[in-house]
């Protein structure tokens, strides 16, 4: 899952990359709101973490601007304003979820699970597809019961398309969400991956449509 910090201060981005890069994602960061504005406008994220208080472009003009061109990506506010007025207005900007300033790092990686998996129609931190069992807060691929070890990128793929189960995801978006703007890999990174889950969970677990792309089943064939 691709994750988008939009965050001035270095110390704060640095620690909030830590924490979601822990937990499986895959960060980049954005330093004003000239460049969040440009990277959320041309690029798809699962989710943008988006400070208020940015150089160049304030962030609630910035939400505006994307939720104005269609831009549906989840959005989670950090900000230090703390009056409820101002919570409000970036909930009502098109805000996702909103979390002032000091926070915990658990508290921010919790609410960044509980906005990607609503966001996916998931109520629940578990994600079912057939015998895959998914537990987001572990970070843990069960099948039938029993846990299968995997490397982060080969979670993260699981994670992308158990999240998306039952929907074909084409090679390219799945090589955005495993890499994210670094364009040094290709579709072989992809399929070599693939075969390794396949491996491990079996052949049938991730079918490929020849021309489409993966897909996981709800149900086991």
């Amino acid at each position: 899952m691709r994750i988008l910090v939009v965050e001035d201060e270095p110390r704060i981005a640095a620690d909030v990359r830590a924490a979601l890069e822990a937990a499986g994602y895959l960060v980049e960061i954005a330093r004003d709101g000239e460049e969040a504005w440009f990277r959320g406008d041309t690029e798809d994220y699962d989710l943008v973490v988006l400070d208020l208080g940015l150089p160049q472009i304030d962030g609630l003009a910035v939400l505006k601007r994307w939720r104005a061109a269609g831009r549906a990506m989840p959005v989670l506010v950090l900000t230090a304003r703390g009056s409820w007025s101002e919570r409000v207005e970036g909930i009502d900007a098109g805000a996702d979820d909103y979390l002032p300033k000091p926070f915990r790092m658990e508290e921010l990686v919790a609410r960044v699970r509980a906005v990607i998996r609503r966001s996916a129609g998931h109520a629940g931190s578990v994600i079912e597809a057939g015998s895959l069992t998914l537990d987001l807060r572990q970070m843990r691929l069960t099948k039938d019961g029993v846990p299968v070890a995997l490397s982060p990128l080969e979670y993260r793929l699981v994670a992308y398309l158990m999240h998306h189960k039952e929907r074909v995801v084409p090679g390219p978006e799945l090589l955005e969400h495993l890499y994210g703007d670094d364009d040094a890999h290709e579709v072989n990174a992809l399929e070599a991956i693939v075969a390794r889950l396949r491996k491990k969970l079996g052949p049938g677990a991730i079918e490929t449509r020849r021309g489409f792309g993966y897909l996981i089943a709800a149900e086991d064939a």
